[in-house]
């Protein structure tokens, strides 16, 4: 079983994520296992506070250290063996290869942050690592788990129906995936690609690599230097 323990002052935000689809049926299955923990509870003040003016100044708030920490420690203790990870702009980027590479690991604690960021000891000495799901900024941290979990989650055996289908996918071959077709074959006068209906199978692979290394150069060429051969 894979396991989540989500760490966030929004527990709310999750409410209905995990309601539909393969991720509910994965929860369902006992192949993934999803906790949500609000960081507010291990507050030690009768406000609840968990963020402080920063120190140097500047506009906005920062996360407060004690109950982030208190909350991965007591969440460390439950599931011995945890990678802890923290979301932030400023973190590693996280891409398929890193999907694929955590997707090893059994259990997680995954630190959602809010307002100007965290502490930075927080991440400096109580996480295993420090990601970013790309080159922008959101309200906080939340978003990014659930992008992390559906897309770790979704390599373990047993959470997608037909395995092969993995494979195919974009960027797993370091590239774009190829277009894809279904009926009717033909739809306000746009027809389907003749060669996806001829029934030659080398001739249809062929087609899919082009395709795939064409749409590649035209959106994404940094990644062609990086491409599987």
């Amino acid at each position: 079983m894979l396991h989540f323990k989500i760490l966030t002052i929004f527990p709310k935000y999750f409410a209905s994520p995990f309601m539909d689809g393969l991720l509910k049926q994965a929860i369902e299955n006992g192949v993934l296992r999803i906790d949500v923990q609000d960081i507010r509870e291990f507050t030690r003040d009768k406000h609840r506070t968990v963020d402080d003016t920063p120190y140097g100044g500047g506009a906005g708030m920062v996360m407060k250290p004690e109950p982030i920490v208190f909350a991965i420690k007591q969440a460390v203790a439950d599931a011995k063996a945890s990678t802890v990870i923290v979301f932030s702009p400023k973190g590693k980027k996280f891409d398929q290869a890193a999907a694929r590479r955590l997707s090893r690991h059994k259990q997680f604690v995954l630190v959602c942050g809010r307002y100007e960021g965290i502490d930075e000891r927080v991440p400096a000495f109580y996480a295993d690592e420090e990601l970013s799901i790309g080159d922008y900024v959101l309200s906080g941290g939340e978003a990014a788990a659930l992008v992390f979990i559906e897309s770790v989650a979704r390599l373990v055996p047993g959470f997608v129906g037909n395995d092969e289908s993995l494979v195919r996918e974009s960027y797993e071959n370091g590239l774009l995936e190829y277009p894809q077709y279904t009926k009717p074959r033909t739809f306000e006068g746009h027809e389907v690609p003749p060669v996806l209906l001829s029934g030659n199978h080398r001739a249809i692979e062929q087609w899919r690599s082009e395709q795939s290394l064409k749409l590649t150069a035209e959106r994404r060429p940094d990644l062609l230097g990086a491409a599987k051969k």
